[in-house]
């Protein structure tokens, strides 16, 4: 199943960028719904680098939903669009039960120096597929919302 966000931001490429790749901007676009915690040695980096973050997850803050592995990787592109993507997987719990996982976030250049930001998730869960449609989709939404409040106080980080 598939769910898409196409919006236009109040904020530069860069700025959505930063945020994309950034722990905080995860959480903060996530919240209260989903909260997330490290379960690497040193904790949440500053930015994503390519590779696996596992973290803890729970629902509220307090109802734990279970282990995920965040698979980040960054395709390279001919234009000025930019990419990230995970491909992780659920570890525990009821993340355990979807088979294939695929979040791609773009980021592009739109009029006026705003963003196109394009959100798109592929994931399969068996039978249980259409259910968890239904919460991913509620969720999307939320975070959806969230971005485009959050989007007019990203910064572009300093050179």
């Amino acid at each position: 199943m598939r769910i898409l966000l196409k919006l236009v931001l109040d904020c530069t490429p860069d700025a959505a960028w930063d945020a994309v790749r950034s722990p905080r901007g995860m959480q903060q676009v996530s919240a209260p719904f989903s909260t997330f915690e490290s379960l690497e040695p040193a904790g949440f980096p500053v930015s994503w680098s390519a590779g696996e973050h596992p973290v803890k997850i729970s629902s509220f803050g307090f109802v734990p939903v279970g282990d995920q592995v965040i698979g980040i990787s960054y395709p390279e592109r001919d234009d000025d669009v930019r990419v990230q993507v995970d491909t992780g997987r659920g570890l525990s719990g009821p993340l355990a039960l979807v088979t294939k996982w695929q979040h791609s976030i773009a980021i592009a250049p739109a009029p006026g120096g705003r963003t196109l930001y394009r959100d798109q998730l592929v994931f399969e869960a068996g039978s249980l597929t259409p259910l968890l449609w239904l919460g991913y989709w509620a969720f999307w939404q939320w975070r959806g919302a969230r971005i485009r409040s959050l989007a007019p106080t990203w910064k572009a980080p300093r050179s």
